[in-house]
């Protein structure tokens, strides 16, 4: 099917592009991790918009998403001022109820989302989703907190990737992260990194509370720091499923492009039959 309109559009704060299907009326958001952009999506957009209207954003400080001359990020980074920039731009663009697509970090803000504005979140499809810190993954954020302001950041990144993904299958992933990190301002990581300072609490609260959304996890088989955490959480939350990715890392649409497509596609069309 053809595509009718791509519009690329910049308000207060994020720049996002929409791509309008001719006759589907569902609505899909993208919304990616910490360091990277709405481009690490460009495997899944020929595929989705076949489909879908399709919302790619680039959160702030990421992409095309920096601040002004007057700094118009300067207030203080919370997951809900985050959430509140999405909402912002579904608001503008009139779409009552989307379907969210998330990666890593961006997984947390779709269930932010899907706390504070349920009405507006038809579905969750959460891949490579963070639900909990193990005590590896703790203790790198400490090394982070300790050194964030004395050794470039850049440093801090690679050597998080590496550890979030070790194999040489995951090479690709890493080198993608590690290139679109490098456009963020140190300041723009440190705000970011002091998100970490609220993630325990909510993240602990995510794992408690059923929120009762249709709900898909699509993690990589060797996603060894939070694929365990998702697998005690579908056994609990109604409406959630795990689909496990062979030979796949952390990010999933990344390393496995086409399984990672065919699943969603399948799953978010059979929300509507």
């Amino acid at each position: 099917m053809k595509i009718n309109v791509l519009l690329t559009q910049k308000l207060s704060l994020l720049h996002y592009t929409k791509y309008v299907h001719k006759s589907s009326q569902e609505w899909v958001t993208f919304v990616h991790g910490a360091g990277g952009s709405s481009t690490i999506w460009y495997k899944q957009l020929r595929d989705f918009k076949k489909h879908f209207n399709v919302l790619l954003l680039d959160l702030r400080g990421h992409g095309n998403s920096k601040p002004n001359l007057k700094d118009a990020f300067n207030d203080k980074y919370t997951f809900d001022s985050i959430t509140d920039d999405i909402v912002e731009v579904i608001d503008h663009e009139n779409i009552e109820k989307s379907h969210f697509v998330g990666i890593s970090l961006g997984t947390i803000l779709i269930r932010n989302m899907a706390e504070r504005h349920p009405d507006r979140v038809a579905s969750m499809v959460m891949g490579g989703a963070i639900m909990k810190l193990n005590f590896r993954s703790q203790v790198l954020m400490r090394l982070g907190i300790v050194f964030k302001s004395v050794v470039p950041y850049i440093w801090l990144y690679k050597f998080f990737a590496f550890v979030i993904m070790p194999n040489k299958n995951h090479k690709e992933s890493r080198l993608l992260f590690v290139r679109e990190a490098k456009k963020l301002y140190q300041k723009e990581f440190i705000r970011w990194f002091r998100l970490t300072s609220e993630i325990n609490p909510l993240l602990r609260f995510f794992r408690m509370v059923d929120i009762k959304i249709p709900t898909l996890y699509v993690m990589g088989q060797e996603d060894y720091l939070f694929l365990p955490t998702i697998e005690q959480i579908v056994k609990t939350h109604g409406g959630s499923e795990l689909f496990v990715v062979a030979n796949c890392g952390h990010v999933v649409n990344v390393e496995q492009p086409m399984v990672f497509n065919e699943k969603v596609i399948q799953y978010l069309s059979s929300l509507n039959q």
